[in-house]
């Protein structure tokens, strides 16, 4: 009965209450969406302002009360403290810029916005629950909810093929990873169900848990060459590299790119990787650190053919948004530097984390510019973002081809934008950590996205080819609409907050 009363205890639900309160406001856009006529369109503006409301509070909270140290709730199964309230902001300023985007994006297409607000802050709510788990447990079933909102977010322009075929690959390649990510936790536990495993410094007793990280790590210190738990941690490993794009295991992000909606493809590129990167460095610095050593080099292997495939697939690339999809892959290879940076140092890991921390946030700023002004572009077939389209760009509409061309930049790494400095800490904390050829990778991927990157810039700001008599009409996206309203500023402001951030990193500059 002690033992009920104190895993009672320490049930501390107000630990959580920003993932309670984006549930409870999901079941309020949900109703009010269901209700129909006018109100579909009210449910959206309810979930923006509910998402400003939370995140606000969310920042007063850790900010200026109580949020500023590490503790665990929920008998250790999560953890809280600044690196998880950091996260857990930036989750909630995507999901809040989806919203946004999706706005305008639902209601020009005349799709189902309740619906869609619903299945993001749910996922939001999944996501932050994620980076929290310290119990295998709670870290599958937040990673499955996550999983199962993305599924029809994906599929979720019912009238486009391509969308309707890029949730199919998405559940199937998706239930993939599930099942490596599910086969690497049960060989670990099929080691941890044996007490002579754990060795003689490790007491036996009904605390001894494999699913749990801490007891993952005094199993894996034991045993840091069993077979089994070395195919485990790559299983894990696996199933975590499908979820953040890395090759060899990113097959399906270009095609999943292609026919997403633009803001689920937003979130796809920012949120879920995000929290894949947050939770590889959570395991490879806590329960795998005892496998370091053959951690580096398969890591390393992975970066390096990452940055490669990514930033030579999307050369070829005519389509934007499988051109976007791939450069991802690149910038999911350029995180795993600092991943491996900060397992080889301890005095580096701190680092490590704030440098990952800042090059999500300036690949946040300019993802969503570069998504936001596609989305606004009035296509037949969302799909269908191709380099033509946004010939003249900066003349037709200014606002737009300037923000455009400052999300590009920074996410080629151009100063003075933000993406450089992101780029120019990951090659600094390599540099620190002697990741020499990691250093090379990175300087050739950097010089080859220039190309691709470069070239859509070229299109945006420059007089387009003359068109002779046999060329097709072409089609002219560029009107204004009011399902937008909302969007201009919101854009400037990301674009601006890239230049400022590229000129002055303010306090964060402390932690570099």
């Amino acid at each position: 009965m002690e033992t009920y009363l104190n895993f009672s205890a320490n049930n501390l639900w107000g630990e959580i209450w920003i993932e309670l309160a984006l549930c409870i406001g999901a079941m309020i856009v949900l109703g009010l969406g269901l209700l129909g006529g006018a109100s579909k369109k009210t449910s959206g503006n309810f979930a923006i302002l509910f998402q400003v409301v939370l995140l606000i509070v969310h920042l007063l909270d850790y900010l200026l009360l109580r949020h500023t140290f590490d503790r665990e709730s929920f008998s250790g199964m999560l953890k809280h403290g600044i690196q998880q309230d950091i996260i857990r902001s930036f989750l909630l300023f995507s999901s809040l810029l989806v919203s946004i985007l999706g706005q305008g994006f639902i209601s020009l297409r005349n799709l189902r916005i309740g619906e869609f607000h619903h299945l993001t802050m749910i996922a939001t709510a999944g996501l932050m629950i994620l980076c929290q788990s310290q119990h295998f447990i709670v870290l599958f079933v937040a990673l499955e909810t996550v999983a199962l909102c993305f599924y029809p977010l994906v599929a979720f322009d019912r009238e486009s093929p391509k969308s309707l075929e890029a949730g199919i690959k998405y559940l199937i390649f998706g239930a993939l990873s599930s099942a490596l990510f599910l086969l690497g936790i049960v060989f670990l536990y099929g080691v941890g169900s044996n007490p002579i495993a754990w060795g003689a410094s490790v007491p036996v007793s009904g605390l001894q848990d494999a699913f749990s990280f801490d007891g993952l790590y005094h199993l894996i210190i034991a045993n840091p060459d069993h077979p089994l738990i070395k195919a485990g941690v790559v299983l894990i490993i696996s199933g975590i590299a499908f979820k953040i794009g890395a090759a060899p295991f990113q097959i399906w992000v270009p095609d999943v790119y292609h026919g997403a909606p633009m803001p689920v493809t937003a979130f796809l590129a920012v949120s879920s990787k995000a929290a894949g990167f947050f939770l590889l460095m959570n395991l490879v610095n806590g329960p795998l650190q005892g496998m370091t050593s053959f951690l580096l080099p398969l890591l390393g292997f992975v970066a390096t053919f990452t940055i490669f495939f990514g930033n030579l697939a999307a050369c070829s690339q005519r389509n934007l948004k499988r051109m976007l999809g791939l450069s991802g892959v690149a910038h999911a290879g350029y995180l795993m530097v600092a991943v491996m940076a900060s397992m080889i140092l301890p005095g580096s890991s701190d680092r490590a984390i704030w440098i990952l921390f800042f090059y999500l946030f300036t690949y946040l700023l300019a993802s969503f510019a570069v998504f936001g002004v596609m989305g606004i572009a009035k296509l037949e077939d969302d799909s269908e973002h191709e380099m033509q389209h946004y010939e003249d760009l900066a003349k037709k509409k200014p606002w737009a081809g300037l923000t455009l061309v400052i999300g590009i930049g920074s996410l080629a790494g151009i100063p003075p934008l933000a993406g450089f400095i992101g780029k120019l800490l990951l090659f600094s904390v390599a540099f620190e950590t002697k990741l020499y050829l990691s250093i090379v990778a990175m300087v050739v991927g950097v010089v080859i996205s220039i190309y691709y990157y470069f070239g859509w810039i070229r299109e945006i700001c420059f007089t387009p080819r003359p068109v002779w008599d046999d060329d097709p009409p072409k089609e002219n996206p560029w009107i204004e609409s009011e399902h937008f309203s909302l969007i201009r500023p919101t854009l400037l402001s990301l674009a601006l907050a890239s230049l400022i951030f590229g000129l002055w990193q303010g306090p964060l500059g402390d932690a570099f």
